[in-house]
């Protein structure tokens, strides 16, 4: 029998992290199947490198197991600076988000870290950098997704050849864009 592989795998690696880190219940089964691994047999060692971890974050998750059982692989409250956004604050924002910024009175044409920076500024007077709030977007479950610049050509047959070329290049063909098999 064929392997079975997954297309792209390093950047879905990368994904499947990202959406086991999003929600509290993912990271505990996470835990769980980090400390069922060191239970079976395999190094902490081992086990990070399977599920993407340090080794001694496996080492953390197997003894605090071993000290407080199932409780101690829950989500605990960590330490460091509190939020400077209230909970109603970050429904608003999301439901901001949803909209194009010009909505918002701001001049931008795509949410980025600087525009949303400029908006809890002007809205909440809330000071965060463009990174801080890049990863706010991910906490709202936002991707960022970038335009593709696009180069006019200037005269009619320069874009005629062009459209032909961009056509060929298409990855599904015909004018629906699916193909029919």
């Amino acid at each position: 029998m064929k392997a079975l592989a997954v297309s792209d795998a390093e950047k879905m690696i990368f994904a499947l992290q990202d959406e086991i880190r999003r929600s509290e219940s993912s990271r505990y089964d996470h835990r769980l199947h980090g400390v069922l691994l060191v239970a079976q047999g395999l190094t902490c060692p081992e086990v990070g490198r399977l599920l993407g971890d340090a080794t001694r974050t496996v080492e953390y998750w197997v003894h605090r197991f071993e000290q407080r059982g199932f409780a101690g692989l829950l989500e605990h409250e960590r330490s460091g600076r509190p939020s400077r956004i209230q909970d109603e604050q970050l429904e608003e924002i999301g439901r901001v988000l949803r909209e194009p910024p010009g909505k918002a009175g701001l001049e931008a044409g795509l949410w980025d870290g600087k525009t949303l920076s400029a908006f809890l500024v002007q809205r909440f007077d809330i000071h965060l950098k463009a990174r801080q709030c890049q990863r706010l977007f991910r906490q709202l479950g936002f991707r960022l997704r970038k335009p593709r610049p696009v180069v006019a050509p200037g005269t009619p047959e320069a874009r005629a050849t062009h459209a032909e070329r961009k056509a060929a290049h298409k990855k599904t063909p015909g004018a629906g864009g699916r193909s029919h098999r």
